[in-house]
């Protein structure tokens, strides 16, 4: 049986706004179905591609965001990575085929029969080396040595560009080469780089739309040329924003947060505050520890500027996984801002982490660290200088992040965007596409209705 297989290419902040900007796929989509549809809420990453890959909401599937407050250990955690902590069935399962997820969110130690996702290593000593975490775990030296390593500097920080993107399209190849998956899974992130540093419709953009449409579109063909039905998506649009709220700051000068003095500069201590914010873009978790104080909290919350809605955690979450990660109540920012993470007062006191790429010990996002810091002089050198003492086995900080927050232009994270900002579903089917949710349903019929088709043919 001549199997019809399926590629699902997530391109990061897609949107018919954009795509209008990107000639070779807009002509691409002349012969596609094109569907926009409401975003995940939030609109975030690692919520949004667990929804795809479900069909469940965040309630059900418990990834309230990019991170919470895990209230058993006290400790806020971004970016984990453990497929174990996204509860349903997954879109390869339903459908009973072999997949390759290449580097889609939460792809270690899922049931997926092939994966590559970002994992550096951390000896002993302190050191850290950028690597890969590969399923099965040879393919990690095997993809390497075709590939070269994964350039984990242009897939986040100052020097995050098409570099990332292109190499897991590479990926997808190899991988399409070696095996020929039943479903493969790519994830080009590059979009968000840009649209977040320099904000929609700005000039600088241009470079960004052209890298990525021929990134996208030479795999495209690649794929078409082998047989391979192809569907594009993304997870939101982007917004332009120019306003960053400072929650934490705001409860600090009520007294409800809690720092610790560590070597003169100053760290959250979460379950000693009565109350705090866990940031993630456009929407904000707020805790509360100390429940007399509740009321107040939603109250402040509301009449900050900047602030659009509040909407509480029972409703959103209802009683499964969700409710015991997401926050008592959710804040959400007007379309033209976004929440940081910063509770210090003087930047003097910010902890050592907050001027470091360190995107696991922020207690929040921080689209901050795209930029380098304006105010030093030679960054590169810095830089260079830091490298050098890490190769002689030295301890350093590669302090070079801003804590300005007004550089940030994009953000992203409501659900409540116009047409122009939805997500985008393309390809056979995508008129289907009506939630985050139902993309898992158009890939589950895609692929279960060419098996169909085959085998009334075979």
């Amino acid at each position: 049986m001549n199997m019809k297989r399926v590629t699902v290419l997530n391109v990061v902040g897609l949107t018919r706004s954009v795509m209008a900007r990107m000639p070779r796929l807009k002509e691409w989509s002349k012969r596609q179905e094109v569907a926009s549809f409401k975003p995940a809420f939030p609109a975030v990453t690692c919520t949004a591609q667990s929804s795809y890959l479900t069909g469940k909401t965040a309630g059900q599937h418990g990834i309230v965001g990019n991170g919470w407050y895990d209230r058993e250990d006290a400790e806020v955690k971004f970016w984990k990575q453990s497929n174990h902590l996204v509860k349903g069935e997954k879109v390869w399962e339903a459908a009973g085929v072999q997949c390759a997820k290449m580097f889609w969110w939460y792809n270690m130690y899922s049931s997926a029969d092939f994966s590559a996702t970002p994992r550096p290593l951390y000896p002993a000593d302190g050191r850290k080396f950028f690597d890969i975490h590969t399923q099965p775990m040879e393919m990690r030296d095997q993809i390497k040595a075709d590939l070269g390593d994964f350039p984990f500097p242009s897939f986040w920080g100052p020097k995050a560009g098409i570099g990332s993107s292109d190499w897991i399209a590479k990926s997808a190849r190899w991988i399409e080469e070696k095996e020929s998956p039943a479903l493969n899974l790519v994830y080009l992130p590059h979009l968000d780089y840009g649209l977040q540093k320099y904000g929609p419709g700005a000039p600088e953009m241009i470079a960004e739309y052209k890298a990525i449409d021929e990134v996208t579109c030479d795999l495209i063909d690649f794929f078409e040329n082998r047989g391979v039905e192809v569907l594009v998506l993304s997870e939101y649009g982007i917004s332009k924003v120019s306003k960053p709220v400072h929650l934490n700051r705001i409860f600090r000068e009520k007294g409800w947060i809690q720092v610790k003095d560590e070597l003169g500069l100053e760290t959250l201590d979460c379950g000693g505050c009565k109350a705090f914010a866990v940031a993630d873009h456009q929407v904000a978790h707020v805790y509360v520890n100390d429940t007399s104080i509740a009321e107040e909290v939603r109250e402040v919350v509301l009449a900050t500027d900047g602030v659009e809605e509040i909407r509480e955690g029972c409703e959103l979450w209802g009683k499964g996984t969700g409710a015991d990660r997401g926050g008592d109540f959710v804040a959400v920012s007007d379309e033209d801002a976004w929440f940081t993470y910063y509770f210090w007062k003087d930047d003097a006191k910010a902890p050592d982490f907050a001027r470091c790429i360190d995107i696991h010990r922020k207690p929040g996002y921080d689209p901050v660290e795209l930029f380098l810091n304006p105010e030093i002089k030679l960054p590169l050198v810095k830089i260079a200088g830091f490298l050098a003492k890490k190769k002689l086995g030295f301890r350093g900080l590669m302090d070079v992040i801003p804590l300005d927050a007004s550089l940030v232009k994009g953000s992203h994270g409501r659900d409540t965007v116009s047409q122009e900002e939805q997500p985008v579903a393309i390809g056979n089917g995508a008129g289907q596409v009506t939630s985050a949710e139902g993309v898992f349903f158009w890939i589950r019929d895609s692929l279960t209705k060419s098996l169909t088709a085959d085998s009334t043919t075979a």
